[in-house]
């Protein structure tokens, strides 16, 4: 018998990295991969959720159903609308906050906790204070009452169509500035000290090192955070679950989670659900490339 070849050593180290790494490949793919592939497969049968009968395949039926349906396309505005009014200030309030915050000499942690506070809470009891602060004799209508100089005024926070949407859009706003803006101020962390020094003995003043410094360079945090906020927006859902059930409108705030939610558990309608899934992951899928995209690069020079 000849002799078992010899592995090099890279080639062993390469072996125990697929035996330690195998683990979390078989978990990512239970937990992610198939889900994805039961719901593509799901889609194209016309299957209730309760039902023991056979499902029929349909094909492609139910994506035409999907497609032509009004009440998926006022999913898909209400989504949009919660995306945008949430993701721009998200992107840009929580960076200008994380350069007020690295700018200050004394008391940097403290307003780091006081904003991150939020992001540890879930965001069913987010929601649930939120509702209290939005009552009708909740603080927000007295302290708006207070500004416009009114008393008794009820803003309608809760039952409005546009104001419903605003108060969304605020609680998920709240829940998430400290999270985004410790992101930004890890990141400009990173930038050495020697390229603002430089800049101050040039004469830069503390807005032109801002705009001509911090911002070039914190390019690839702008695109992580940005990616992550506009997947976090879409993804939105505890909120919007939390008003209806409280008696908000629905139409105003049935985001595409929520649409998919109703549909399964409600409506019982397995594979629409599955056609919206679908839908929201290649809409998610597509915004990312495109950041990417118009990224070009995460690599920056100092």
């Amino acid at each position: 018998m000849s002799a078992k070849k010899k592995l090099s050593f890279e080639q062993k180290k390469a072996r125990w990295g697929w035996f330690f790494t195998l683990p979390g490949i078989v978990f990512f793919s239970l937990f992610s991969f198939f889900p994805i592939i039961n719901a593509i497969i799901t889609s194209l049968y016309n299957k209730k959720l309760l039902s023991l009968k056979k499902p029929a395949f349909v094909g492609l039926t139910n994506y035409i159903k999907i497609l032509s349906s009004p009440d998926f396309w006022n999913s898909m505005k209400a989504t949009a609308i919660f995306t945008l009014g949430c993701f721009i200030p998200l992107v840009v309030v929580c960076l200008l906050l994380a350069a007020l915050i690295t700018s200050r000499n004394k008391g940097k942690r403290a307003y780091q906790m006081v904003l991150y506070s939020p992001a540890v809470l879930s965001s069913v009891v987010i929601a649930l204070i939120w509702m209290i602060l939005l009552d009708p004799r909740g603080l927000m209508n007295q302290i708006f009452n207070t500004i416009s100089g009114q008393t008794g005024v009820d803003f309608r926070w809760l039952s409005d169509s546009k104001m419903v949407r605003l108060s969304t859009i605020i609680i998920y706003f709240w829940k998430y500035v400290g999270y985004f803006t410790i992101l930004y101020i890890t990141g400009i962390g990173k930038i050495p000290n020697s390229v603002y020094e430089a800049a101050t003995i040039d004469g830069a003043s503390k807005m032109q090192q801002f705009w001509l410094i911090t911002v070039p360079l914190l390019k690839p945090t702008v695109v992580m955070v940005s990616i992550m906020a506009m997947i976090q927006c879409i993804k939105t859902f505890s909120t919007q679950y939390m008003f209806t059930q409280s008696g908000a409108p629905l139409a105003p705030i049935n985001v595409i989670t929520l649409n998919i939610y109703n549909t399964a558990m409600r409506d019982l309608a397995i594979s629409k659900a599955s056609v919206m899934s679908i839908i929201l992951f290649l809409i998610m899928l597509a915004l990312t490339c495109i950041q990417f995209r118009f990224s070009k690069s995460d690599d920056v020079s100092y």
